[in-house]
This record gives C-alpha cells, sequence and structure tokens, in this order.
C-alpha cells in the first residue's frame, strides 16, 4: 500500500534520523589533493583560471602539503613544472628533478603522508602531447621507455604510488616491469584507465603550462562518445598490474565510474578535474551558485557513483566543510 500509509517524509523530518539513513558519505579519507610543483624557492605563484590553486617551489609546496595531512587529507599527488622542456620530456626522469626533490621532502618531512606522482611527460616536453613526437605523430612504443625512466626516478625519491596518465598502450605492464626488476615490488600503481579527451582540462594545461603546441590528443585519449571501451581500457590495465583504475574527467561521466565500479573489484578512483573546479568557482563568484553546497553535491555525487577515492582540488575545503558538521 502507498499513500497514506507509507510517507517517505518520516525519515527526513530529523536531522539526526536523516543522518541515520543516509545510504552515502564523504570523509576526508576519500580526498586525494594533487599539487603543482615548479622550481626556484619562495615561489607562490597564483593560477588565474584555477581560484585559490597555486605552483609552488618544494619549500613551500612542503608547507601546503602539511596543512593539508593536518586537516585530515591522507595524500597528494604531484605534478611538476620543469624549467627546461624539449622534445624527449627528458626533465620528466631527471634525479634532480622537481617532482623527485619534493618527493624527498615530502617524504623526510611527513612519512604518513602517502604521496603520489603523475607519470606523464606532458608536463616536461616542449610540444606538450604525451608522448614522442614522429613526423607529427605520437609513438606509442618509444614512449613507454620514458614513461619507465619517470616512474623508475620516482620510486627512487621514495615515492608511494605512481600514477600514469598517458594513454599509451601498455604503459602499465612496463612500468610494473621495470618497478619489479629494481626492486619496487611494494610501490602500487593508479592507472588513469578511462581517461577521457575532454574540454575541461584547460584550466590544468594553464596550471602546468601543457597545452599541445599541434592538434590534440584525440588519438591516445579515449573518445567522451565511448562507454563500453572503457570496460576494455580498466581490463588491460588491471591485466597489466593497476592496483587502482580511474576515471577522468568524474562529474560529467558518473555513469562510467558507476559501469565500471560493476565491473571490476580494484579500487576505483575519480578525477575532479580542474574544469569541474574552475566552473564552480566561476559560478560562485558571479553569484549564481553557492560554492559549499555545490562542492559537496558535486563530490557526494562522484561518491555515490561508486568511486573509493577522489583527486580533487577541492580536498581542503570540503575537508573543513566535513569537520564543521562533525562538530555543530
Amino acid at each position: 500500500m502507498g499513500f497514506p500509509r507509507q510517507r517517505l517524509r518520516r525519515l527526513r523530518q530529523h536531522h539526526v534520523l536523516r543522518g541515520m539513513v543516509q545510504e552515502t558519505s564523504l570523509s576526508p579519507s576519500d580526498f586525494i589533493y594533487p599539487l603543482f610543483v615548479t622550481f626556484g624557492n619562495h615561489r607562490q605563484e597564483p593560477i588565474d583560471s584555477m581560484p585559490g590553486q597555486y605552483r609552488w617551489s618544494v619549500d613551500l609546496l612542503v608547507k601546503e602539503a602539511a596543512d593539508a595531512h593536518a586537516l585530515g587529507i591522507p595524500a597528494v599527488i604531484l605534478f611538476g613544472i620543469p624549467e627546461h622542456k624539449d622534445e624527449r620530456g627528458t626533465s620528466a626522469y631527471d634525479k634532480a628533478g622537481v617532482v623527485q626533490e619534493a618527493v624527498r621532502a615530502l617524504k623526510a618531512q611527513m612519512p604518513n603522508l602517502l604521496v603520489m606522482t603523475d607519470v606523464c611527460i606532458d608536463e616536461y616536453t616542449s610540444h606538450g602531447h604525451c608522448g614522442i613526437v614522429r613526423d607529427g605523430r605520437i609513438v606509442n612504443d618509444e614512449t613507454l621507455d620514458c614513461l619507465r625512466l619517470m616512474a623508475r626516478s620516482h620510486a627512487e625519491a621514495g615515492v608511494d604510488l605512481v600514477a600514469p596518465s598517458d594513454m599509451m598502450d601498455g604503459r602499465v605492464g612496463s612500468i610494473r616491469d621495470e618497478l619489479d626488476q629494481l626492486g619496487f615490488h611494494d610501490v602500487p600503481i593508479m592507472a588513469y584507465s578511462a581517461k577521457y579527451a575532454s574540454s575541461l582540462y584547460a584550466p590544468f594545461r594553464d596550471a602546468a603550462l601543457s597545452a599541445p603546441s599541434f592538434g590534440d590528443r584525440r588519438s591516445y585519449q579515449m573518445d567522451p562518445a565511448n562507454a563500453r571501451e572503457s570496460i576494455r581500457e580498466v581490463l588491460l590495465d588491471v591485466e597489466e598490474g593497476a592496483d587502482i583504475v580511474m576515471v577522468k574527467p568524474a562529474s560529467f561521466y558518473l555513469d562510467i565510474i558507476r559501469m565500471l565500479r560493476e565491473t571490476v573489484t580494484v579500487p576505483l578512483a575519480a578525477y575532479q578535474v580542474s574544469g569541474e573546479y574552475s566552473m564552480i568557482k566561476a559560478g560562485a563568484q558571479l553569484g549564481w551558485i553557492d560554492e559549499q553546497h555545490v562542492m559537496m553535491e558535486s563530490l557526494l555525487a562522484i561518491k555515490r557513483a561508486g568511486a573509493d577515492m577522489i583527486l580533487t582540488y577541492f580536498a581542503k575545503d570540503a575537508v573543513r566543510v566535513l569537520t564543521q558538521h562533525r562538530l555543530s
């Protein structure tokens, strides 16, 4: 029997009862905080297209990471902006590179902070692509050599987890083989498995100074029109040794998150990318939306869809909101 015997509003009347029957919840342990690290000292460069985000030199990055860790955020992921770029992105695997220095500094001062690194050469190449360029084409297998060297240098610096985001075929297996051969058996891989060729990356490319100098990335990133293909990508990455798989972006791809959650048993991450962050920030600055409520609703939607962990530039703000609610 339906109404009036059944009244679903009964469980919504009292805030305590609403909390008790809540099906999905967020906690600080859900979040991974992306950070941009650059060369030099005492540098905190604002990113115009990402209000509230910065490019940090290593010394100030450590302070920012410490602030996040003190709030209860368990993990950061690092993206590097080097002083010099070339066609092969050799700064990406320089043992004295900005990411490698940042990893050493973070692990020395905060051994309990989980430090992850992005493994992709786009931020380090003069052309801005995620792979080696030959005759105007992105070549796959030659790029794997660079990725192996990059992951190796991060592991040698003491990283806790590497996250290949390039979308080259075979990169997970190549990196796993490299790490295992060097004795880094316990360094997990979080693969950007379903990374779509999205228009939502523009602010990130501004932040990382990594926009392609020609063409686009559709020859290696996934077609936004495709869903089933994401299953093939994820299953291949798991077969090659991925410990965690990821969907990127998040909010426009909630169906993909849900589908993959029902397909694989490995942990599933989702990246709330720069465009998602900046749209919420811009709408709030214009007074059209409530930033705090939209931020939390967007993160809750990603978690509800099936993500176990969320990479988000809102990590610090979201944890502050969660803390306030817990104390109230």
